[in-house]
């Protein structure tokens, strides 16, 4: 196992009794120190991998490590790496903030520590609610509970399941610091999410999944130089009815309003001088008399990247 990842994923799969696939010989391995997105649509397997790795559903085949352990036959050590928050909001109804955070960390054989728990509620802003019993608070406080649940026994690895499901914006975006702060002392993050905006704000790598296979997995920035999109706007001088016919052939669109052209082509670079076609593009527009006062370049979003993706039917 390389020094630098922490989970290995190997040749995994998991069949259900009624014969459902949930996952399909799947490979995976996630560094020490990432944030990695793994996206997906509903249904698509994402919490089913999860699960498994954190040893709470049985693979049908394949195997899992967790910082050298194997998951099934050194479940304890491997478990005690791992801090998970769960996509649902079960909680202990009555008990205290400070109860239940501290019951966790009591789970995992660890010592009391109240400055540890402290500073986790602290970090989470329920320092204040510490004493409130879980009913009484907002979904969007249960969540940050169960986060701080996850991080009482300082896990190592912590998987986010879906961890701004049903939150507003303003709470989503002081989550997204929390795990920040995390990844900078040295935690490795794993969320599932299908809110795009999240994978793009937050991971350094993407997997894909769709229908239990993980059909990609790629550096963000990577992912977005190789599938992007670029889109050229040229904003005309003189509105246009029509294309010109000699540029029938182009990528050419015009705009509804005639004032402006629109050119579409791939962001990757394959060894060419021009790749994009644009110089031969404007060379044509000059010849056919069509002369534009601006251009602007704007590059299709992780959105676009991921739906073109999943729409591809296996």
């Amino acid at each position: 196992m390389n020094e630098h990842n922490v989970i290995r994923v190997e040749a995994l799969s998991k069949t259900y009794d009624s014969g459902f696939q949930a996952l399909k010989d799947i490979d995976l391995d996630i560094r020490h120190g990432e944030i990695f997105a793994l996206l997906g649509p509903n249904g698509a397997g994402k919490t089913t991998l999860i699960s498994v790795i954190c040893g709470l559903v049985n693979a049908s085949s394949g195997r899992v490590r967790v910082a050298g352990h194997d998951n099934v036959v050194d479940y304890r050590q491997a478990r005690r790496l791992i801090g998970l928050v769960p996509q649902e909001l079960t909680s202990e109804a009555f008990s205290t903030v400070w109860d239940t955070v501290s019951f966790s960390r009591g789970l995992f054989g660890k010592p009391k520590d109240p400055a540890h728990i402290e500073r986790v509620l602290t970090s989470l802003s329920l320092w204040d609610k510490r004493r409130n019993r879980l009913i009484t608070l907002s979904g969007g406080m249960k969540r940050r509970v169960l986060i701080a649940k996850a991080l009482a026994h300082e896990p190592e690895i912590l998987f986010l399941d879906e961890p701004t499901a049903g939150v507003d914006v303003e709470l989503r975006r002081d989550m997204w610091e929390v795990v920040r702060g995390l990844r900078e002392r040295g935690v490795t993050i794993i969320l599932t999410t299908h809110y795009i905006e999240e994978a793009e704000e937050m991971a350094d790598r993407i997997g894909v999944i769709r229908a239990g296979e993980l059909v990609l997995v790629e550096e963000k920035r990577e992912l977005m130089r190789k599938l992007g999109r670029k889109q050229l706007t040229l904003q005309l001088r003189e509105p246009l009815e029509r294309l010109p016919d000699s540029l029938d052939a182009s990528r050419l669109t015009l705009a509804d309003d005639g004032q402006a052209l629109i050119y579409t082509y791939d962001a990757r670079t394959n060894g060419d001088d021009d790749p994009s076609g644009i110089a031969e593009l404007l060379a044509e527009l000059d010849a056919a008399g069509i002369h534009f006062k601006d251009l602007h370049t704007r590059q299709s979003s992780l959105e676009e990247i991921f739906v073109n993706l999943v729409r591809e039917a296996p």
